[in-house]
């Protein structure tokens, strides 16, 4: 049946936009380029996948007057869609190919046999491990994918690991100089789960998290995650694989033992940071940091450059004074994330790692550098 609908242009532009994320940059299959279009029941499912990653994605926003389903390159589709300027637009299956048309402008796009794509995975309601606000995942995903590995060796710190016991979450990530752990509540009566995913996946889950109060239902199997946001009736539906191999055990890498602890204010630190690094390059990548009991002290140098001197005053300062040195980069990249006023710094020594802190939900733990 040849499918035939008008759609709202912003809404529809969106979401190819996000759905069109999952589809495979390099592949000899055309298939996997392709966003498949599904109308049925009075709403438009869009759905991608990559062969290890699939988005589907409903919309309910338009009028259909016939059902049909259509499957077109992911790229054309969404540039046309984000080009039109009416506030509308008309879609029009012929055999495998589809007319767009927009105001003043027509288009008509060759696809493929809708057939060939990939079958997806529907979400199983039955196996639902547990359930979190989008807004919550979504803020915990950013405070902690940043300090994942990218095509490390090691293949499971390419991810990041899911470690929830009953009603308590975390979401690790590590690669191999820095940790980020961000921990949040919520609700679940199964048995504990621990898996890695990777971490395109998640990276999806702040796009699709476009109501911070609505649920999203977490679903693990052996070799495959999938997360259910918003209703049953026009959800998004993500589904990945699970990263193979072992998380590094992570618990053992927070320093218990800190005797130096050093309130900030997060923003006069980052500002400092900030100005400190801007006298390092790529050979001289840090800064050293002098804490004393009424302020802190962020020297850099770079031969040939010059150097920098900032002082920063701490809200509260308890130990021994010390030095040690860290690439700002990996201290800014925690407080971009840090949503809370105020964070805390913990020390033990300059060989030692350091440890930041905000809230009880955000634990960062980062390696010294020598300077």
């Amino acid at each position: 049946m040849s499918l035939k609908m008008m759609c709202d242009q912003g809404a529809l532009a969106d979401a190819l936009n996000t759905v069109s994320a999952v589809v495979a940059t390099r592949t000899p299959t055309p298939v996997l380029t392709c966003i498949k279009m599904s109308a049925s029941n009075g709403r438009l499912e869009l759905s991608a996948t990559d062969g290890e990653i699939s988005l589907q994605l409903a919309l309910d926003r338009l009028e259909i007057d016939s059902d049909g389903e259509v499957l077109v390159p992911a790229d054309k589709i969404t540039q046309i869609i984000r080009e039109c300027i009416d506030p509308t637009v008309t879609l029009e299956s012929e055999g495998h190919a589809l007319h767009i048309n927009s105001g003043d402008s027509h288009f008509k796009i060759y696809g493929f046999d809708p057939a060939e794509a990939p079958p997806l995975e529907p979400f199983d309601d039955s196996s639902v491990d547990c359930t979190i606000p989008a807004g919550r995942l979504a803020s915990m995903v950013a405070r902690s994918l940043f300090a994942a590995a990218v095509e490390h060796t090691r293949y499971a710190i390419n991810g990041v690991l899911l470690d929830r016991e009953g009603k308590r979450m975390r979401l690790v990530a590590t690669d191999g100089r820095r940790l980020a752990m961000a921990s949040g509540d919520c609700q679940s009566d199964a048995d504990p789960t621990r898996c890695v995913i990777p971490g395109k996946a998640l990276s999806l889950i702040r796009r699709l998290a476009s109501d911070p109060e609505a649920p999203v239902q977490i679903s693990v199997a052996e070799s495959r995650i999938m997360l259910r946001f918003g209703d049953a009736d026009c959800p998004a539906t993500l589904g990945s694989s699970l990263v193979e191999g072992r998380f590094p055990p992570f618990e053992d890498v927070i320093p218990r033992d800190h005797d130096k602890k050093v309130v900030f204010n997060r923003e006069l630190l980052r500002s400092a940071i900030r100005r400190a690094s801007l006298l390092t390059n790529e050979e001289s990548r840090s800064v050293r940091m002098k804490f004393e009991s009424s302020r802190v002290t962020l020297t850099s140098h770079a031969p040939e450059m010059g150097e920098a001197v900032v002082h920063v005053e701490p809200k509260d300062y308890s130990g021994e004074e010390m030095e040690i040195g860290f690439n700002p980069n990996y201290i800014a990249d925690a407080l971009k994330v840090a949503d809370d006023e105020e964070i805390t710094f913990e020390l033990k020594a300059a060989n030692k790692p350091g440890v930041i802190r905000c809230g009880r939900d955000f634990t960062y733990v980062l390696m010294p550098v020598n300077v």
